[in-house]
Parts: C-alpha cells; sequence; structure tokens
C-alpha cells in the first residue's frame, strides 16, 4: 500500500506517437455535401481538410498504433504499462471501456484503467490523472490517451458541425523522472456545468435512450450553439493559462511554446493575443487536421516535435476548452 504521506516522484513523457486515417476529407469535397464553400470555412476556422477513418473503424482502432508507437519510443513493451487512461468522446462502446478494448488490443496484461470523458480536454485531464498515477508511485508507467473518431457522430447536412472535425488520436507514456530532468510541473482544470447545452450530443444516454423519436429528431449527432463556445472559450483559455502561470510564478514571455486545443484558428489567435503570447510561439495546425477533440493536443505537440519548433527543455504550456464546459492546463518542460 502506498504511503499517503510520500513524497511525489518527478514524471515525464517517455514516449508520444499519433496516427490519423489516410482518409482525408477536403473543404471542397465538403462543398459538394452541403451549402458551403473553401473560403468560408477556412476565413471562419482555419481548416482546409481533416481525415476521417472508412466505415467500421472504431476509436480503439486509431488509438491502437498511436499507443503502440508511444510504448516503443519509451523503450517498453505493452507488459510495462500499469495504468491506461483514454479521453474520448467516442467511445467504441458505452461499455466496455474503449480502455479495456485497447489494453486488450495492445496485449497491455498488466495494466488497468478506465475511460475519461471530458470532450475537447480529454487529453489534458487524462494527462493529469495519468501523471498522479505515476507521481504517488501508484504505477511506473501510464498509458496516456486521447483520441475521437467524431466523423461518428457528426451530421454531414449540418454545416454549422460537419465542417469542423476530424478524426484523429495521440498517445503519451508517462514514466518516472530523475530530478532535475525535464518533466510536468503543474496542471489546472476547472469545469461550469452550465455550459452544458451549448455543446452537447443530446441522446444515446439514460436521458434520452435510443429510439426512433431520437433517432428522426437527429440527437444522436453534435449540437453546437456557435457564438457561446467561441466567446468562452476564448475567454477561458486566457483565464486558465494565466492562472497556471501566475501561480508557478511565470509569464507567457517565459514559455517556449503554447499548444491550444485546436478547434478554432480565431479562438487561438484571440485568446494567445489576450494572454500575450508571441505568435510565433503558439502552434497552430488545426489546417490539417480540423477538430479531432481528445487528439487535438497531441497531433499539435508531435507536429510541432517534427518541425523542430519543439526541443527537449522547452518550457511549454497546453490548454484547452471543451463541452461540459470543461477547461485545462498542464505545463510542463519537455523531455523527448
Amino acid at each position: 500500500m502506498n504511503d499517503p504521506g510520500r513524497r511525489l516522484r518527478p514524471v515525464r513523457i517517455s514516449g508520444l506517437a499519433t496516427y490519423v486515417p489516410p482518409h482525408v476529407l477536403t473543404n471542397h469535397d465538403l462543398e459538394k455535401l452541403v451549402d458551403t464553400s473553401d473560403e468560408w470555412i477556412l476565413q471562419r476556422t482555419g481548416i482546409r481538410e481533416r481525415h476521417i477513418v472508412e466505415k467500421g473503424v472504431a476509436t480503439s482502432d486509431i488509438a491502437k498504433p498511436a499507443a503502440c508507437e508511444a510504448i516503443r519510443e519509451a523503450g517498453l513493451t505493452a507488459a510495462d504499462i500499469g495504468f491506461i487512461v483514454f479521453g474520448t468522446t467516442t467511445p467504441d462502446t458505452i461499455f466496455p471501456s474503449t480502455a479495456c478494448t485497447l489494453q486488450a488490443k495492445i496485449g497491455a496484461k498488466n495494466a488497468w484503467g478506465f475511460d475519461l470523458g471530458a470532450a475537447c480536454s480529454g487529453f489534458t485531464y487524462s494527462l493529469s490523472v495519468g501523471y498522479q498515477m505515476v507521481a504517488t508511485g501508484a504505477v511506473e508507467h501510464a498509458l496516456v490517451v486521447g483520441a475521437d473518431v467524431m466523423s461518428s457522430i457528426i451530421d454531414y447536412t449540418d454545416r454549422a458541425t460537419c465542417v469542423i472535425f476530424g478524426d484523429g488520436a495521440g498517445a503519451a507514456v508517462l514514466s518516472p523522472a530523475e530530478e532535475g530532468e525535464p518533466s510536468i510541473i503543474d496542471f489546472c482544470h476547472l469545469t461550469d456545468g452550465t455550459g452544458g447545452p451549448a455543446l452537447q450530443m443530446p441522446a444515446g444516454g439514460s436521458r434520452l435512450p435510443a429510439s426512433h423519436e431520437t433517432v428522426d429528431q437527429k440527437l444522436h449527432y453534435v449540437k453546437q450553439d456557435g457564438q457561446t463556445v467561441f466567446k468562452f472559450a476564448v475567454r477561458m483559455t486566457e483565464e486558465i493559462s494565466r492562472r497556471i502561470l501566475d501561480r508557478n510564478k511565470l509569464t507567457p514571455d517565459d514559455l517556449d511554446l503554447f499548444v491550444s486545443h485546436q478547434a478554432n484558428r480565431r479562438i487561438i489567435e484571440a485568446a494567445t493575443q489576450k494572454l500575450g503570447v508571441d505568435p510565433n510561439k503558439v502552434v497552430i495546425n488545426l489546417e490539417k487536421y480540423g477538430n479531432t477533440t481528445a487528439g487535438t493536443i497531441p497531433l499539435a505537440l508531435a507536429d510541432a516535435r517534427a518541425s523542430g519548433r519543439l526541443r527537449k527543455g522547452d518550457l511549454v504550456l497546453l490548454a484547452s476548452v471543451g463541452a461540459g464546459f470543461t477547461v485545462g492546463s498542464v505545463l510542463l518542460r519537455w523531455s523527448l
């Protein structure tokens, strides 16, 4: 049994990998489905294309290659993973959890875990949970997954939502760090449940179980009040970022990289301008992927790393706002 008074040990990201399905849905493709245009989508969202799974491909299917590659980079095998936390809005099934499904698919025979439902904050929330498991010594290595097949809950006759979302997955392995090594520094989260109606999938749960009526009314698709979500996301991305920086006696100038949830270019630009972050330090890659919900932050980290913008020792701030509303931030020194 763990000693509750035991000092938390430092935790680092020891492996990171992502995966997107090969099929690409462009803005020009969407022009054939709904009354929209490439120019309209690009101006309002910053998105040019998104990756979409083939029929029958589930969230665990796209998470598997990301998880396996992250474990490989960490120099581990699946048997070394003691815990899996899976941030997702589109689980394979309501039960069993997608964490259980993934555990079997990758052969993580010594791991236990669960799904975490925080929508677009799925990765930041899950990263914090995985951190606690390793920091307390409950496990040596944790697998943190953020993945969604948003195309499974999108109405492709609704131009307000179908232009935004894509499918994608990311996975990180968390391991103990040596003293003085780059590691996770802090996290700060909050929830405002009064914002729930602004972004939701109304049916499919216990309140509105599936029925002919819910299907006919298209209540199993994402519904969004765009203006409410936009305003809240701008305000809270700045607020949660400032809160964690102030708590650690840092300023936006101290950051090497700012990685926000990739929902909308205008949200990211407005929030970081209010916060006072140098635009050259802000990662925006939604042009290629759209909003992959829990997958956006690992995809952005992977792209920044591949392009040389993210280097070992860099001070990085992650921030997210999602349905719920959920708000999250994680401050870390990059360790790969």
